[in-house]
């Protein structure tokens, strides 16, 4: 069974509902997330733009981010009450017990601080359930700079603020988009865990979303895991390399640098936006195929207990320490 860390599926939930559906987990995901054997989600409010057009282009209102969130968590709410086969969850004991009672369980996380004004809206939020924060998307906002802004900008004030605000409030900080120099001074302002929910290893495939093997110690010193992520661009720089085979090799990586203890799943599937470049690496193209990246972790050596650590132990060990 696997605890994905790291899911854009209530982008899905809002585009579709906006649209007029409803149920749409149930009646667009639920199979394969069985399938694939997930037992829990992280699940990102992620309320951005992105780089091309999306459905938020005809949402009034929606050139604000704020707006935007707004609108994301409305519609996530909506979806859950339509989801008896699924718990939102804050801490690691629901999660088990969500787990014991055969269904799905779902920490909320929000992938980019944009449309806040600053870390008191955290409260209002960890009230809903988040459990996981990001201070950026790959964006330059008011609390940090994201992974494809300049590497030598830190944290902002509020950042820092909000940094404190997330400890206080038992809220996972997750370094997964932040630039180097904000990675930097997050680990140095940080009292405990600090995860990379969903990013690869530099040494494998050199793009900035991916960490050095500095970063991933760093991580381990803190008591952090790290979520491998099947983004086909994040897995390797050639093409013919971007399969389920090399992401197993990262996670190699990760437990020789940091040991397995420190490994995880962030799978970040988001296939159902519809546009090219979404895909994932061949042989993981969905989670419904998340099984494969076991099985590939087994024919690398790895053992049973092993791998049910870096597949929903580590991760779950973090929201037991924290909760």
């Amino acid at each position: 069974m696997i605890f994905d860390g790291h899911s854009d599926l209530l982008y899905d939930v809002t585009r579709r509902r906006l649209a007029g559906e409803s149920h749409v987990l149930e009646q667009h995901h639920l199979d394969r997330l069985r399938r694939g054997g997930i037992e829990g989600l992280a699940l990102a409010l992620w309320y951005g733009r992105g780089q091309g057009q999306t459905f938020w282009e005809s949402v009034p209102g929606a050139e604000r981010a704020a707006h935007r969130l707004e609108v994301m968590l409305s519609c996530a709410q909506a979806e859950f009450a339509e989801c008896p086969w699924l718990a939102v969850v804050r801490t690691a004991a629901e999660a088990e017990a969500t787990r014991a009672e055969g269904k799905l369980y779902a920490f909320l996380a929000i992938e980019g601080m944009e449309g806040l004004e600053g870390p008191e809206e955290l409260d209002r939020l960890a009230s809903l359930g988040l459990r996981l924060g990001m201070l950026t998307w790959n964006e330059d906002n008011r609390f940090a700079a994201g992974a494809a802004q300049d590497p030598g900008k830190g944290l902002t004030d509020l950042g820092r603020r909000a940094i404190r605000r997330m400890e206080d409030l038992g809220t996972l900080i997750d370094v997964s988009h932040l630039n180097e120099g904000g990675f930097q001074e997050v680990l140095r302002l940080a009292h405990g865990p600090v995860i990379a929910s969903h990013s690869n290893c530099r040494a494998l495939c050199d793009v900035p979303r991916n960490l050095t093997d500095e970063q991933l110690r760093a991580i381990r010193d803190s008591g952090g895991v790290v979520g491998v992520n099947a983004y086909h661009s994040f897995v390797h720089e050639d093409p013919e390399r971007q399969t389920v085979e090399t992401l197993a090799l990262h996670a190699a990586h990760m437990a020789e640098v940091m040991g397995v203890e420190h490994v995880a799943c962030g799978f970040d599937f988001c296939e159902f936006m519809g546009s090219p470049g979404n895909e994932a690496a061949r042989g993981l193209e969905d989670c419904g195929h998340a099984a494969a990246f076991l099985n590939c972790l087994e024919r690398l050596g790895m053992h049973p207990a092993e791998r049910e650590m870096v597949s929903r132990k580590n991760l779950l060990r973090i929201f037991r320490e924290t909760q």
